[in-house]
C-alpha cells in the first residue's frame, strides 16, 4: 500500500459483505454496516453482484462473479471469527488491520468491551470519515493509527490506552498474507508481550496453492481488461503458509494453539459455497503465555 493512499483491499472485503448481508449465511451472518460503509461509486458494484441473474454487460459480469465470490469467503469468515468473539467474551478487543471493519457498530456484545481498531495512518483517516455514516459505536471504541508491519505495535498500543493487565481478544483478519513472515513473527511476539492470561488470538490465513494464485492473476486480468482499478495492486502477498507453518508461528512465541480448522467445513454448515474456501483457514490460539 502506499503510503499516503488508503487500502483499496478494505473497500473489496467490505463489498462482499455488502453482497453477503441478508443473502447468505441467514441467521449466523448480519452486517447492516458494510452498505453505508462504502461511497456511491463502490455501491454500484455491489448492486450488480446482489442482482439475482448476472447483468448483461460483460463488465457488470465481472462484479457479480468477483463480488460474489469474496461473498462467500467473508461471510463465513466472519460468523467462525464473530463466534470466537463472543465465546472469548473478553473486556478488549484488538482488530489489526481493521480496515472497514464494522464490528464496533453491529456487536451489542461489545457493549461493554473497549474495541481498538489498528490500522495505517492513511486508511484509518479514510475509515473514520465513512464511519460518521454509522453513528455511535455500541461499546468504547479507540483508533490507533499504526503501520504496524514496520512500526512497534506495543508502544502504539499503550498510547492508545489499551490495558495489558486484562484479557484481549486480538484478531489479524485477512492481514497475514501481506506481511513478511518476520513480519508475521513480530507481530504475533507483540500481542504475546501485551497479552494477559485469558486472551485469545483468532488468525484467518490461506494455505498456498496453485490454483489459487492462478485464480488471482486471472481476476487481475479482467479487472484491467474492463478498465477497473485492481483493488490489490499496491498490496501485494508477501508470505504464504500451511497449517503447520501457521502452528509454528504462533507456538514459536510461547502462544498455545486451540483449533486450527478449514473454512470448507463452516461453509457447509451454513450452507454457503465452498469452492473458494479451498484455501481458506482459521486458527485460534490461547496467548496468555506471559
Amino acid at each position: 500500500m502506499a503510503k499516503a493512499e488508503s487500502s483499496r483491499t478494505a473497500v473489496f472485503v467490505c463489498q462482499g459483505r455488502a453482497v453477503a448481508h441478508e443473502r447468505l449465511a441467514a441467521g449466523r451472518f448480519y452486517d447492516p454496516t458494510a452498505l453505508p460503509l462504502l461511497r456511491d461509486s463502490e455501491r454500484a458494484s455491489v448492486e450488480h453482484a446482489r442482482a439475482s441473474t448476472p447483468p448483461k454487460s460483460w463488465t457488470a459480469r465481472i462484479d457479480h462473479a468477483l463480488l460474489g465470490r469474496q461473498a462467500q469467503s467473508v461471510a463465513v469468515r466472519t460468523v467462525a471469527i464473530d463466534e470466537a468473539i463472543r465465546t472469548a467474551a473478553n473486556p478488549q478487543l484488538v482488530i489489526l488491520g481493521a480496515g472497514l471493519d464494522g464490528r464496533a457498530w453491529r456487536m451489542p456484545e461489545l457493549a461493554n468491551v473497549t474495541t481498538f481498531e489498528v490500522d495505517h495512518p492513511a486508511s484509518q483517516h479514510d475509515k473514520r470519515a465513512r464511519a460518521a455514516a454509522l453513528g455511535p459505536a455500541t461499546g468504547p471504541l479507540n483508533f490507533v493509527p499504526a503501520d504496524f508491519a514496520h512500526a512497534s505495535l506495543g508502544p502504539a498500543l499503550a498510547t492508545g490506552d489499551h490495558q495489558e493487565s486484562l484479557p484481549t481478544t486480538w484478531i489479524l483478519e485477512g492481514v497475514v498474507p501481506y506481511l513478511t513472515p518476520q513480519d508475521a513473527a513480530a507481530t504475533v511476539q507483540a500481542i504475546t508481550d501485551r497479552s494477559a492470561p485469558g486472551s485469545q488470538l483468532i488468525v484467518s490465513y490461506q494455505t498456498a496453492s496453485s490454483g489459487a494464485a492462478t485464480g488471482r492473476l486471472l481476476a487481475r486480468g479482467l479487472l484491467v481488461l474492463s478498465g477497473r482499478r485492481d483493488p490489490m495492486a499496491h498490496e501485494p502477498r508477501r508470505s504464504s503458509w500451511t497449517p503447520s507453518s501457521m502452528n509454528a508461528l504462533l507456538t514459536n512465541t510461547g502462544v498455545d494453539v486451540v483449533r486450527d480448522i478449514s473454512l470448507v467445513e463452516l461453509a457447509r454448515d451454513l450452507s454457503v459455497p465452498s469452492k473458494g474456501l479451498r484455501t481458506s483457514r482459521l486458527s485460534v490460539a490461547a496467548t496468555s503465555a506471559r
